[in-house]
């Protein structure tokens, strides 16, 4: 799978994102300059899941991973609103069940792989089983590599079964993560989205950028790279990982199953 963008990460490439911009937008000044855009990607991306789910000969799993506040769920929301909801699933992966966590720590992600023809998206996913246990030091170093081979292992035995797959990072600064939860917090009807670990977590901001990098540098090979979004525009980050999604689609070259019947000899 060839893409090309600017925000990919080369396999085995050193990532520091902190010296990667947030902020950028590859010469779009507004969102309204970039509205036609997106609306072009959103129907292209109609038009190959027809394809994708009518020929049932790949499936998609799309990664999004990123900081409280980084727009996952908005992600989901604004470039997948005009796909056929019969051939996409969202899986969420919070803090492992009781049960999740007597299993080994793919068990839960190897579930939600979505089956030839269909588009899953994890919102946080299997690396959200290595990134937060190191932070938090729960993990060793060591257990953190061995699970880092284990994703790419998990992910090499997925891309040989067909299942093409797409890893986004939403890239925020601080500065727009603060912005961000200090108007929710202006907002009664968003209290709802608050939680405390939203506020206990951003004092490991370093050690999450930190883990990461770590992650980047040991899990983006050609079939199944890392993109890294700059996402304090949401109007941008849709924009990218859009047309990102609909390269790879069309890299595809699908085309409808051969009918199961002459049309032409049925008369109403």
């Amino acid at each position: 799978m060839k893409i090309k963008s600017p925000y990919l990460i080369k396999p085995h490439a050193q990532v520091r994102l902190a010296k990667k911009s947030t902020s950028q937008t590859a010469g779009y000044k507004s969102e309204e300059s970039a509205a036609a855009v997106l609306a072009k990607h959103r129907t292209q991306l109609a038009d190959l899941q027809d394809v994708f789910y009518a020929s049932q000969t790949k499936a998609l799993l799309i990664v999004l991973q990123g900081m409280d506040t980084a727009g996952k769920d908005g992600t989901i929301s604004h470039i997948f609103s005009g796909i056929n909801p019969q051939g996409c699933d969202v899986a969420s992966f919070k803090v492992p069940t009781p049960l999740e966590a007597r299993h080994d720590f793919l068990w839960r992600a190897h579930a939600q792989v979505p089956p030839r023809g269909m588009i899953n998206i994890f919102n946080r996913s299997h690396y959200e089983d290595v990134l937060s246990p190191r932070v938090h030091k729960v993990i060793t170093d060591k257990v953190m590599r061995r699970r880092l081979d284990d994703i790419n292992e998990f992910e090499s035995m997925l891309f040989d079964n067909d299942v093409l797959i797409l890893k986004f990072y939403l890239h925020i600064s601080h500065e727009e993560q603060t912005r961000r939860l200090q108007s929710r917090l202006d907002d009664k009807q968003k209290h709802w989205k608050l939680s405390e670990a939203d506020f206990r977590e951003r004092k490991f901001w370093t050690q999450y950028t930190d883990a990461y990098d770590r992650i980047f540098s040991a899990t983006s090979p050609k079939h199944a790279p890392w993109f890294v979004i700059p996402a304090d525009h949401k109007w941008y980050r849709n924009i990218a990982i859009s047309a990102i999604i609909v390269e790879a689609l069309q890299s595809l070259k699908l085309k409808y199953p051969a009918p199961t019947l002459d049309a032409s000899t049925i008369k109403l």
